[in-house]
């Protein structure tokens, strides 16, 4: 994925979240669910929206990667 020189603000990942979210794997939503609720770093948010990006375009080795990391990520907030 390319480098993006733009911030997302905790709203604009949650709405490309809800944008992606029936493309996504459905245990995926309670950590969703449960990362909204905190604060997190710019790099972390950015780094959410930037998977959740065109998600439903990916190819299914894409969207594997992309789970992993995503799965990673939500599990260690």
């Amino acid at each position: 994925m390319s480098e993006c020189k733009l911030d997302h603000s905790q709203a604009d990942v949650k709405k490309k979240y809800e944008s992606q979210a029936s493309f996504l794997p459905d245990e995926m939503q309670p950590l969703f669910e449960q990362f909204f609720e905190k604060e997190h770093v710019q790099e972390l948010l950015n780094e959410v929206f930037h998977l959740l990006k065109k998600y439903d375009l990916a190819s299914d080795e894409e969207k594997s990667e992309r789970n992993n990391r995503l799965f990673l990520v939500l599990e260690n907030v």
